[in-house]
């Protein structure tokens, strides 16, 4: 049955179910029972009739919730003896991009496109390298290193947050704190 409104107020669906149940039964007093059809013609006849709204049913097929986006995997620093392997160079880095001199926004695009590429290359470990920042004379307002600053958010954002195991800052040998490690993600 569907859901009722007001209580002891009947939708006409189950006014109809009710009547066809009544009719089944075998009444114990004739003339009572008289009396509830001839009440139940009424409140049927007097209802108000919809139009162009379906009745939704307790046999209505309703759709699945939509599933919860999985939290994405948390962020991972290269283990000590990899980073140590990395410096000494017995492990390569695999590709390197350099955003100097690149807006905020040409660098944001090339960056995720450069993701992508690494992983569907097959790369481990990739070079960011943003640059420390201007001098001085170049700052405005103290707004030194943006893209130092603001490549690290990049990464953590869930667009590349699937492509990305983690990242930190490089050695000095790689580009000190102008560059990042970033670890890739293998493809699934």
């Amino acid at each position: 049955m569907s859901k009722r409104g007001k209580k002891g107020v009947l939708s006409p669906e189950d006014r109809d179910l009710w009547g066809k149940v009544t009719r089944t039964t075998t009444p114990l007093d004739a003339e009572r029972a008289k009396a509830q059809m001839e009440d139940l013609l009424h409140t049927v006849d007097d209802a108000p009739q919809e139009t162009g709204k379906s009745i939704k049913t307790a046999t209505a097929i309703h759709p699945p919730e939509p599933l919860k986006p999985k939290a994405p995997p948390p962020l991972h620093q290269l283990e000590y003896r990899y980073r140590k392997k990395l410096v000494r160079g017995v492990k390569q880095i695999d590709a390197r991009i350099d955003l100097h001199g690149l807006t905020q926004n040409r660098a944001h695009d090339r960056l995720r496109g450069f993701l992508y590429e690494a992983q569907a290359r097959g790369h481990k470990l990739i070079l960011v390298i943003t640059g420390k920042g201007g001098g001085p004379g170049y700052a405005y307002m103290d707004e030194r290193g943006v893209l130092r600053r603001m490549v690290p958010q990049w990464l953590a954002m869930p667009d590349v947050r699937h492509l990305v195991a983690g990242y930190e800052e490089a050695h000095v040998r790689h580009g000190g704190s102008g560059a990042l490690y970033v670890r890739i993600r293998k493809r699934r």
